[in-house]
């Protein structure tokens, strides 16, 4: 439950956080009508969407298994990040018009000393959020986490460009202003969509990875007794994976020692290897005088 708690307190604070920028730079770029703070603020506005839907997503996830969801109730990140993900994409291609825009109608803004202060103010509290919930969701290997933590990275290196823009405003240079648009939109519009292929792989049950397949097979190999292994699956149960397969073992031994090899291989692999949920092995018997080797 560790795991949930942590995030939750992630999300609470990307809210608060969020909605404390969203006024600030929402109040600024209304005043002195630039583009790049209002893009920041819109972007604030999506920060807050995805802070509420990492919220709801990982509590729905921490549910345990019951009869109607006998495999928990994992994948409720991976909807909530694709649903984090939609938005992002629709306010990256917004954001990426309305600079357009203000680019080929060569629009200006009033430029005020507050501007480069929020942009600031912005940075550091975007900076502190990126560090607290980059190491949760490395830690805990949450997708909902980790894509809060990218939109709080993002956000201090897009109004890093935020603010040179208003420092050339200073000097009447209002060019950059559009441009910083179109790039704060381009970022969230390719963000969006990395976070969005991710969900969808989970959600269609993407193999595990060849690499912890490897290993799987390693440990396979490392029990002589097991002759041949075939039909191997894996199916992603939210960020962890349930995996199959079928055993061939010495049909001379008795049902009971067969399926004791089946149970200490089950244990092995999910106490060796995090990916690994749970481990489902179905074991059959075989000549050992015509097939002595395992084979995939």
């Amino acid at each position: 439950m560790d795991r949930f708690e942590k995030a939750k307190t992630a999300s609470k604070l990307g809210i608060m956080g969020n909605i404390f920028l969203l006024i600030i730079k929402g109040i600024i770029g209304l005043i002195t009508k630039s583009q790049a703070m209002i893009a920041d603020s819109l972007n604030s506005a999506g920060d807050i969407f995805s802070s509420f839907m990492t919220y709801i997503g990982n509590k729905i996830a921490s549910q345990p298994r019951d009869e109607d969801h006998n495999l928990g109730h994992g994948k409720a990140e991976y909807i909530y990040s694709m649903l984090i993900s939609i938005i992002m994409i629709f306010m990256g291609l917004l954001i990426i018009k309305e600079g357009t825009d203000t680019l080929v109608k060569n629009k200006t803004y009033t430029y005020s000393i507050w501007l480069i202060i929020v942009s600031i103010i912005t940075i550091l509290t975007k900076l502190s959020l990126y560090i607290y919930t980059y190491s949760i969701g490395k830690k805990y290997k949450n997708l909902l986490v980790k894509a809060n933590a990218k939109d709080h990275i993002n956000d201090c290196l897009l109004t890093t460009g935020t603010l040179i823009s208003c420092i050339f405003a200073k000097y009447s240079i209002f060019i950059f202003d559009g441009i910083v648009g179109i790039i704060i939109g381009l970022w969230i519009l390719i963000t969006g969509l990395k976070i969005f292929k991710e969900s969808y792989d989970v959600l269609m049950d993407k193999a595990i990875s060849n690499e912890t397949k490897k290993e799987v097979y390693e440990i396979i190999k490392s029990h002589k007794e097991i002759k041949r292994i075939t039909h191997f699956n894996s199916t992603p149960i939210g960020y962890l994976y349930q995996i199959s397969f079928t055993i061939f073992v010495d049909g001379n031994l008795t049902t009971f020692e067969s399926h004791e090899i089946a149970d200490k291989l089950e244990k092995e692999i999910t106490k060796k290897i995090d990916e690994i949920y749970l481990t489902v092995i179905h074991v059959n018997p075989i000549n050992v005088t015509s097939n002595t080797k395992q084979t995939k």
